[in-house]
C-alpha cells in the first residue's frame, strides 16, 4: 500500500489503481508550502469532521478530480450545496463496499463543525478494510474505550493516530490507542501544524520505542509503502 502524506491529517493511499485522499488541508499550511494541490490524485475522500484543518481543499480537490466523498450526512450536503457531485453519506456504525475495499465508520471523541460554523454531525474515525490489508485511521480523538471493539471486528495492520495533544491526543494516549487496537506499529498525524500541538519528535520516538511500538512521522511530500 502506497502511502503520501501532505501533513496535518492529510494522507494519499494508493489502494490497487484507486486513489483514497483523508482530510485535506494543505493550501493554508505553511508547512505544506511545496505541495501542488491541484496535481493531487483522488478517486475517493474521506473526511472525518467539518474542522477547516480538515476539510479545506476537499472541494477543490474533488472537482478537480469528479472524486466521491465521503463523510457524514451534514457534511456531504454541505459539500453537495458547493456543487461537489459525487457524494456518499454516512454515519457512524456504518459500512459501506467501494471498489478499492470496505469502510467503516467508528467513533471519536471530538467536536466538529463547518467553516461557516454550519453543524458537522459527529467526528468520526474510519476502518478501511481492502483485499490484503486493515488499517485504522483515528480522525481526531481523545484515547477512548470504544476503540477496544475494532479488534474485535478487524485484524489491523496498522493505524493513524493524532499525536499533537492539546486538541487530541498525545504520544502516551496514542500508544495505548494502539495497545486498544492491537497494533505494534502507527503513523502519527495532527501536530506541528500550530504552536498549539508542536511536538518533540525524537522524544516522540523515544517513547515509543520505550513502549515496544513503531511511530512514523513521515515527512511531508513522503512516500512510504506499508
Amino acid at each position: 500500500m502506497e502511502i503520501t502524506y501532505y501533513g496535518q491529517s492529510c494522507f494519499s493511499f494508493k489502494i490497487g489503481q484507486h486513489y483514497v485522499l483523508f482530510d485535506p488541508f494543505i493550501s493554508p499550511n505553511e508547512l505544506a508550502k511545496g505541495i501542488d494541490v491541484d496535481s493531487i490524485k483522488a478517486d475517493y475522500i474521506l473526511l472525518s469532521h467539518g474542522h477547516q484543518d480538515h476539510v479545506h481543499d476537499a472541494e477543490r480537490i474533488a472537482k478537480n478530480n469528479n472524486a466521491t466523498l465521503v463523510a457524514t450526512f451534514e457534511i456531504v450536503n454541505w459539500f453537495s450545496n458547493k456543487g461537489v457531485e459525487k457524494t456518499h453519506p454516512m454515519n457512524t456504525g456504518g459500512k459501506v463496499t467501494l471498489p478499492f475495499g470496505t469502510v467503516k465508520m467508528v467513533n471519536a471523541v471530538h467536536s466538529s463543525s463547518l467553516p461557516d460554523g454550519s453543524y458537522a454531525g459527529s467526528a468520526a474515525g474510519f476502518v478501511v478494510e481492502t483485499e490484503n490489508q486493515a488499517f485504522y485511521f483515528a480522525g481526531d480523538t481523545a484515547l477512548t474505550y470504544d476503540m477496544k471493539l475494532i479488534p474485535e471486528q478487524f485484524d489491523l495492520d496498522f493505524a493513524l493516530l493524532p499525536i499533537g495533544d492539546n486538541f487530541t491526543m498525545d504520544i502516551h494516549d496514542a500508544l495505548v490507542a494502539a495497545d486498544f487496537v492491537q497494533v505494534d506499529k502507527f503513523i502519527g498525524m495532527h501536530y506541528d501544524t500550530f504552536p498549539y500541538i508542536k511536538i518533540d519528535k525524537e522524544e516522540v520516538k523515544e517513547v515509543a520505542q520505550m513502549a515496544g511500538k513503531e511511530v512514523i512521522l513521515m515527512e511531508i511530500g513522503q512516500t512510504i509503502n506499508l
